[in-house]
């Protein structure tokens, strides 16, 4: 959600909708990249079609989900972590991530 609400485009009157569009620019960008991608919802699953290239995965808490992957993680030091949420952050530097804020990444995503 940092990357969706990093800019006030209307995304919350269709959360399902602004979670597609984002899918669908993570799956463009992974597939160039060439970057094993994973995307983190809060809450409920909703419909989505993924194209392989990226990794989703719906949580009751997505900070939490996040941490608990990073944890889980052999190499944690080849993984960013994009968000604003200072917090989350702190988390992810903590288990030894790599951070970048969710605005200079929603500029990436969109410029390619």
């Amino acid at each position: 959600m940092n990357v969706i609400g990093s800019r006030p485009d209307g995304w919350w009157r269709d959360r399902e909708g602004a979670g597609r569009a984002l899918l669908e620019r993570l799956e463009s960008f992974a597939r160039r990249a060439g970057d094993e991608v994973t995307v983190v919802f809060d809450g409920r699953p909703f419909d989505l079609s993924p194209g392989g290239a990226v990794e989703v995965v719906f949580a009751p808490s997505a900070d939490d989900a996040i941490v608990q992957a990073l944890t889980a993680e052999s190499e944690v030091a080849s993984i960013t972590v994009v968000t604003s949420d200072r917090e989350l952050a702190q988390r992810a530097r903590a288990e030894g991530a790599k951070v970048t804020g969710a605005g200079g990444f929603r500029r990436r995503l969109e410029e390619s």
